[in-house]
């Protein structure tokens, strides 16, 4: 009886699924946005880098920036983990870091920390400020100059973090689409990948429509966040590249010539106009993690 049950369940998955994909543009017309700049996408990565000797993700990602068929030098934002037992403290960590600096990356603030991602919400204010001062020093070594940006772990932020981060001019940059690239419940991967992208870019063209994103040095920048330290995020990174460009289309979004960024001067100007939006803040808290951290702050 469980067996039966559990395959009438799954069927209506499949189902809802393919209503989803079938049916999530047609909840509004789907026509050419018109919009005063076209989209590029601000791809980011978190909690990078990773530490592995073999078969790294960070590096076999950055490969992929530099070589592939949609669009070949793009530059990414790295949030970085700059203290990680298993990534920016490792000998590894290091040299991918500087490889990521020397390609012409953004480097951007995660975490500083040994603590392994933790929520900056729930850390005293002693041990927040010293994260963010050894973060800050840990690219700086690298950059050579300041460093504008921070993403909070978790997405989960409050006035007393905000003013912290505020202290070190670092803007918080969220997201507008979180692709769920490769979770890892029992094993790796991403099922539902293509499902949830239509949903991401439904969202996104509705709030192009509301006028909520603005559009910066002629383009209307889409912030895109996925995982460095995802070995499926490194095995399917030409699909999700290629997944954007192709769902931004049937959602009628009109793309720059180039929809990726590949100058990180122009990148990092985007992200912080994207950043400083904070109006629209919350609306750039993927809904999930919206939901979550309002359920358990």
């Amino acid at each position: 009886m469980n067996r039966i049950i559990f395959a009438v369940c799954k069927l209506g998955w499949i189902a809802a699924g393919w209503l989803v994909v079938t049916g999530a543009y047609a909840s509004s017309p789907v026509t050419t946005v018109v919009t005063s700049a076209p989209v590029r996408f601000i791809l980011t990565f978190d909690d990078g880098p990773d530490g592995r000797d073999q078969e790294n993700p960070t590096a076999s990602i950055l490969n992929m920036l530099a070589e592939n068929p949609t669009q070949k030098n793009i530059k990414a934002i790295f949030f970085l983990q700059t203290r990680s037992k298993e990534g920016g403290a490792t000998t590894r960590g290091r040299a991918l870091l500087e490889r990521e600096q020397a390609d012409g990356h953004v480097l951007a603030l995660h975490d500083g920390s040994t603590l392994g991602h933790p929520n900056h919400c729930k850390l005293s204010e002693e041990v927040l400020e010293q994260s963010l001062n050894d973060g800050v020093a840990d690219i700086r070594s690298l950059s050579h100059q300041p460093i504008t940006l921070l993403r909070p772990p978790y997405w989960d932020y409050n006035e007393r973090t905000l003013g912290a981060y505020a202290r070190h001019n670092l803007a918080v940059l969220l997201t507008d689409i979180s692709v769920n690239d490769g979770k890892v419940w029992g094993y790796h991967g991403s099922p539902r990948r293509h499902i949830h992208m239509v949903s991401e870019m439904t969202h996104v063209r509705e709030r192009i429509w509301r006028g909520e994103i603005p559009k910066v040095e002629g383009v209307t920048p889409i912030v895109v966040t996925l995982h460095d330290t995802n070995d499926f995020t490194a095995e399917h990174m030409q699909e999700y590249l290629q997944m954007l460009v192709d769902e931004a289309r049937k959602a009628g979004l009109t793309l720059a010539a180039k929809p990726f960024y590949e100058d990180g001067a122009a990148l990092e100007r985007a992200a912080l106009v994207r950043a400083h939006d904070t109006t629209h803040r919350a609306d750039m808290v993927p809904r999930t993690w919206s939901w979550l951290n309002r359920l358990f702050g």
